[in-house]
Parts: C-alpha cells; structure tokens; sequence
C-alpha cells in the first residue's frame, strides 16, 4: 500500500485565541513558555475543498468524421511547469495570475457506465464516480453514490451538510441541480438565491436582514476584547523576556489584521448586491455573475469556518438553457456550441466557427473560476492566503464536447492545501488512457482536506463500490 501524506494535524498549544466563526489565532513561540511546547501557527484555518462545475466539456484537439479537426485551445502546451509560455492561447492561460498555485492535472478519466446519456453520465458522475443507480435511464438518472462535497462535510462539518450553490435557469436537464448527493438516488436541493445563502452562514435563517446583521456586528466582536484578560495576565509573568513582550505586541497588532481579513460579514455594497441578485436566468453574462455572488458566499463560508467544503454548479444537466455571449453577441445555447450543432443530438445544422465559440466560453468560466481565486486570495494570513489553506477545484462533466469523451476530463486544483498537492504544474496521470482514475483524484483532495475512511489514515470512501482501487492518486502529490 502507498504511503500518502496528510493534511498537516492542529497543534497543541498553550493558548487558543478565538472567535470569528471558529477561525483561531495561536499564540507565537514565547522564549519563556518554551519548555512547556507552546508552538507557533498561522491562522488557524481548516483545509477546505470548493468545486466548480462547467458542463459539455472543453475545446480541446479532437477530430470529428464531419466536423474535421480541432486543434487544441484548453490545456497547456507541455506537461511540465507552469508558466505564461506553456498556456499562451489556452484557455487556462487565463488564469495566470495563479500559475504558480495550480495543478493542472490530465488523463483524469470517467468510467464510462451505461447512464444512457453522456451528459447524465458525466453530471451525475463528476463529485460521486459512481454509476447509474438505475442503468440507461438518460434524463431519469440519479448517481449511485455519495458525492465527494457531501462525504467531506459528512466527516468535517459540524453537523452541518456542505454548501450547494446554483447559476443558471429553473429546470432542464436532469432538474437542475445535479451534481451533490447524500448517497445513491439522493441527490441534494442547492440554493439558487445568494442572499438566502449568506444570511445561512451569518446565522439569520428565518430573521429579517437587519436582524441578521445586528447578529453578525455581535459575533464578531474584537477578539482582542474577549480575551484582553487573559493576554495581560501572560504579560504580568516574570518570565517573559522583553522579546517575548515584543512578540506579543506584534501578535495583537496581527490579530486586527485578521480581522479586518475575515470579520464574518461581507461589504455593505457586497451584501446589497447579493439582495438584489436574480436566481435564475438563461441569460449567460447574467449566469455567471450570479456564479461569482455565489463564489463570495463560498469564500466568506470557508474563511469563517461555516464549512469545509462547497460545490458550484454552474447550468442544468447539460447547460442546454443557458446562452453565452461572445463578441458582442449572444450565442446558440451552450449544448448546441458544443455539439457544434443547431440541435441537442447529432441531427442539425453546423454551427459555423463553434469550436471558437467553445473555447471563447471556456474563457469565460476561467475568468470566472479566477474571480473565486481572487476572493480567496484577498483572506491575508501572516504566511500564505486563505487560497493556499484549500483545493479550489474547477471540473468538468466531460472530456470535450462533440464525442462526450468521458477521458481526459478537466480537473484543475488551486491551493496546495498547505503543501499537500503539487502547485505550479501540468502533470498528466501515467494510468492507461481510458482507465478510470477519476475516484481517487477525488479522494485525493478528500484526503487532503482531512477525511479519513474507517481504519485508514486516508480517505477512498469516494466512488463506485466496483473500483478496485479508489486510494488518493499519488501523482497528484507533492
């Protein structure tokens, strides 16, 4: 058996600070409390995982019988290092910014179960790696399994389910919300309305919004404040050196710090647009900024400790209401683009030049998925950002978007959980191609945010019961 890494364990200490929805400060190393193990650590925010979901696949170099060759316009030109050469022109070049935090991972494959529809395979298949709990039932299909969102905040959570989150139109394909289950033929409501999710979190379910704020102003009262007692009685030891006094002077000044990072509560403005904010809309600019008030609910959810993991789904089963924009333009809806076609099968028309119009959509979700790093990124810690504490997760249902490939599938992770995957990379798994690996790249992140199977010191919980081996993939490791 492989030995995995871990997610690096909490550390005893001396003394907690705490508040700010659970998130703790630790107290810095202390020359006179060194005997007794007191141990330095940055604020104390748990691993989390948040997942991203674009459906229909990506413009990548294929070839179709009718349609010709595609060249390729999403993955990075090499496997190898990260950097402004190997994504020019790709559609993960997008994400620059962040090169130097991702793991770009290839040859992560599906298995390829008789959903009898391949968006039903891939949609219900992307978070559980399961099969159909009833086989070739096309629109009619529910996951057999627990999907990987639901399994960390069953074990992490405090009796609280994972957040599900929805952009896109009322019904479609599959009904909508799709992606999260609590287990075969469970599959999960998600909230549609930002604001309904943000007052969640602050704790105002079933109060008005003025309530709910007055809520957040007394939760968050000044840690310095509540534990102003405590830190004088240190400072009155006779053991302290005027080092050790330093230090904690510079550790209140670092708790304010923390706070104006992560008070619990949004920015007046942020907040008045989550109110406003439509919960549905076929309209594609309209979609995916509700996908971004979305991301700064799931960004305040992980950094306050609400929970450990999030989902984002982004469009129906087949994001076949939804109609983008491409220069100056509103599209076909998307299934149609990336069918390539005037229909939702093989039957239609071409659609000319819609292998670009793919790949100008596919920027657009890396634009978006890139608006959710920035959000994370913002969260400042003495050492590293709220981004570098999680596996910020952007997934695809299928491989591309013609032949509904279940290989190869997107899988893109930002965040190294603390140095628990490979960042600044484009690896590409060295299984067979077409073997299906998909449920322990799952587990892998799983295990990275510290879930553990019964017995074991990692987690392979995630995936249908078929697979002989669903252990954290270790390619994907640093």
């Amino acid at each position: 058996m492989t030995n995995f890494k871990r997610a690096a364990p909490a550390v005893s200490r001396r003394v907690i600070l705490r508040g700010l929805g659970g998130v703790a400060l630790a107290l810095p190393v202390l020359e006179g409390l060194s005997r007794k193990r007191v141990r330095a650590q940055n604020a104390d925010v748990p691993p989390y995982a948040i997942f991203f979901r674009q459906a229909d696949g990506v413009a990548a170099a294929q070839v179709d019988e009718e349609l010709g060759r595609e060249p390729e316009r999403f993955w990075p030109r090499e496997v190898g290092l990260l950097d402004a050469a190997n994504v020019s022109e790709r559609a993960v070049g997008e994400l620059g910014p962040y090169l130097e935090k991702l793991l770009v991972v290839g040859n992560v494959n599906m298995k390829d179960f008789d959903f009898g529809d391949g968006h039903a395979r891939g949609a219900l298949q992307v978070l559980t790696a399961c099969g159909p709990l009833v086989a070739a039932v096309g629109g009619d299909s529910e996951a057999g399994g627990e999907s990987v969102d639901h399994r960390i905040g069953r074990q992490l959570n405090q009796g609280i389910d994972s957040l599900v989150l929805y952009a896109g139109g009322y019904g479609g394909w599959l009904g909508g919300p799709c992606i999260s289950h609590r287990g075969p033929g469970d599959r999960r409501t998600a909230q549609v309305s930002a604001w309904e999710a943000y007052q969640t979190i602050v704790g105002a379910t079933g109060g008005e919004p003025a309530d709910a704020l007055e809520r957040i102003r007394k939760r968050n009262q000044s840690v310095n404040d509540l534990v102003r007692e405590e830190l004088q009685e240190m400072l009155r030891r006779t053991d302290l050196s005027q080092s050790d006094r330093e230090r904690l002077d510079l550790h209140l000044s670092g708790i304010r710090d923390f706070e104006v990072n992560v008070s619990c509560r949004l920015a007046e403005d942020v907040e008045r647009e989550l109110d406003g904010a439509p919960t549905a809309s076929t309209d594609g600019n309209v979609v995916l900024e509700m996908a971004r008030l979305h991301m700064e609910v799931a960004a305040i959810a992980v950094a306050c400790g609400h929970t450990r993991a999030v989902s984002i789904q982004v469009g129906d089963g087949n994001d076949g209401q939804t109609r983008y924009w491409a220069n100056g333009v509103q599209l076909e809806n998307y299934h149609f683009i990336s069918h390539r076609r005037l229909s939702h099968d093989a039957s239609g028309d071409v659609i000319p030049g819609s292998d670009l119009l793919h790949h100008e959509i596919d920027k657009q979700f890396a634009q978006t998925f890139k608006y959710l790093l920035d959000k994370l990124d913002a969260y400042k810690f003495e050492q590293g950002t709220l981004l570098d504490a999680g596996a910020t997760c952007w997934v695809n249902d299928l491989g591309n978007g013609p032949g509904h490939s279940p290989a190869n599938v997107p899988f893109i992770i930002a965040g190294g959980v603390n140095g628990y995957f490979k960042q600044g990379q484009y690896v590409e798994l060295s299984d067979a191609k077409f073997a299906p690996n998909q449920a322990r790249v799952l587990n892998a992140v799983a295990t990275a945010v510290g879930c553990k199977s019964e017995g074991k010191d990692y987690c392979d919980d995630v995936g249908d019961p078929s697979f002989a081996d669903k252990s954290p993939h270790p390619e994907l490791l640093a």
